[in-house]
């Protein structure tokens, strides 16, 4: 459910450099053969895992505040279970601003506030601290990032029985439509811009043109 909504935001990372934070091996799997190139992040207290392309082994182990690429490496960068957990989320969140490039963009995805998928302890994404939407835009926007699109995915309860692949299309289709508050996830995608962009709120008054023509004085109408 994931991937589904990623590939709609997402359909297509040809010839793109692609960094993957936090553990998103299973996500950008299906970029793999497109992609320029692409690099997993783990970060050290989570461990890594030696996953491999035709390139060699894509994996390291870093600090979360001290990412080991030069400025402006990346085109698109993905952050799955690696929000939630993060000790020191805004100097994260300032390091993925230093190595995505002008225009790039990043998602992150995070177990929602509001979401069954955070209260499950069985739940991959029962760990860490949830976001609401608010809260995710808020840290987004002052890492420097201006939010374009949000999602949401799992808007099933953490649950066997309900990972039937029918049950699984209708539950999330009707949650798109009926609940969207109330996903196990939430995706937003930011974009990285170097300019200012005009507010929304700031309106300015336009003078309107005068056209009367301005009165003839006394000494000329008797001319």
């Amino acid at each position: 459910m994931v991937l589904r909504r990623l590939s709609t935001v997402w359909p297509d990372l040809s010839g793109r450099d692609v960094l993957g934070y936090g553990y998103c091996y299973p996500f950008l799997t299906p970029y793999l053969d497109s992609a320029k190139r692409v690099v997993l992040a783990m970060p050290g207290a989570m461990g890594g895992i030696a996953q491999r392309s035709s390139r060699g082994v894509m994996t390291c182990l870093t600090e979360s505040t001290a990412l080991p690429f030069e400025d402006a490496q990346f085109d698109s960068i993905l952050v799955a279970h690696g929000a939630e957990e993060a000790p020191l989320l805004p100097e994260l969140l300032a390091e993925l601003w230093r190595i995505t490039r002008p225009e790039g963009r990043i998602i992150i995805i995070a177990s929602s506030r509001s979401g069954l998928w955070a209260r499950s302890d069985r739940s991959p994404f029962g760990s860490g601290r949830p976001f609401s939407r608010n809260q995710l835009k808020s840290v987004v926007s002052d890492a420097g990032f201006i939010p374009t699109i949000w999602s949401g995915a799992l808007y099933i309860p953490p649950l066997k029985m309900f990972t039937g692949n029918t049950v699984l299309n209708v539950v999330e289709t009707c949650g798109e439509t009926v609940w969207p508050r109330f996903s196990g996830l939430v995706l937003v995608e930011a974009i990285k811009r170097l300019y200012a962009e005009p507010s929304g709120n700031v309106r300015e008054k336009i003078k309107r043109p005068i056209f009367t023509p301005a009165p003839i004085g006394k000494s000329a109408s008797r001319q």
